[in-house]
């Protein structure tokens, strides 16, 4: 695995979190690609980190899908299984309708003030071209009502599924991001009416209306 140039090394005291989410975007974004070798310790080396929080970002992975670990041998990125995202897209799409649902009429001002900023960003990094800040800017507006609601049983559910469809979301926000800005504010409107059911509407049909059908890696 040649380690990519250009890529600043991070802080040594990187938490956990962020070492995983370094090496899922390198996957998400085409850095790595199927079937290419991980090994943690050039990545370590990449990030400037120890190879103990690469490893366990790699089980991370692992458990999400995003890499295939055999015992004894190479840890690879894994292909794209179509149905396999299209299942956990499914499954994603129900767990934020599910949060929306619970905490309209409960999010505090302060809180859909934030969704406002991230879809800002959002908007803002699509009308760019940059499609990791729209991701990024996506998953921190995404987040907030399921922080909110602190059912941590859905939390690791999303947690182990949203790295699989975010290559499709990658599709998504490089082709057409603009119907998404809509969506969003859409789902913030909703929120902040405390209209429950039409928001987590709005919720579900973000996620499942992701295509899934075109092999995220051919974007453009």
């Amino acid at each position: 695995m040649p380690i990519p140039q250009g890529s600043p090394a991070v802080d040594r005291t990187l938490l956990r979190d962020d070492v995983y989410r370094r090496l899922r975007d390198a996957i998400v974004d085409g850095t790595f690609r199927p079937g290419e070798q991980l090994k943690d310790g050039e990545l370590a080396e990449w990030l400037g980190v120890s190879r103990t929080p690469v490893r366990e970002a790699l089980l991370r992975l692992g458990a999400s899908g995003l890499v295939v670990a055999l015992p004894g041998r190479s840890t690879t990125v894994s292909a794209i299984d179509i149905q396999v995202v299209r299942d956990a897209k499914d499954v994603v799409a129900a767990m934020h309708e599910l949060a929306v649902r619970q905490v309209t009429g409960r999010l505090s001002a302060q809180d859909v003030g934030r969704m406002r900023d991230a879809n800002r960003r959002f908007a803002a990094a699509v009308a760019s071209g940059d499609v990791s800040a729209a991701l990024d800017a996506d998953e921190e507006l995404h987040r907030i009502p399921v922080a909110a609601l602190g059912n941590q049983a859905l939390e690791a559910v999303i947690e182990r599924f949203d790295p699989l469809i975010r290559r499709a979301e990658r599709l998504r926000f490089g082709v057409d991001g603009r119907v998404s800005v809509g969506r969003h504010e859409q789902l913030i409107d909703l929120i902040e009416a405390g209209d429950a059911e039409g928001a987590a509407a709005v919720a579900f049909d973000i996620w499942h209306s992701l295509a899934v059908d075109e092999d995220p890696e051919a974007e453009a």
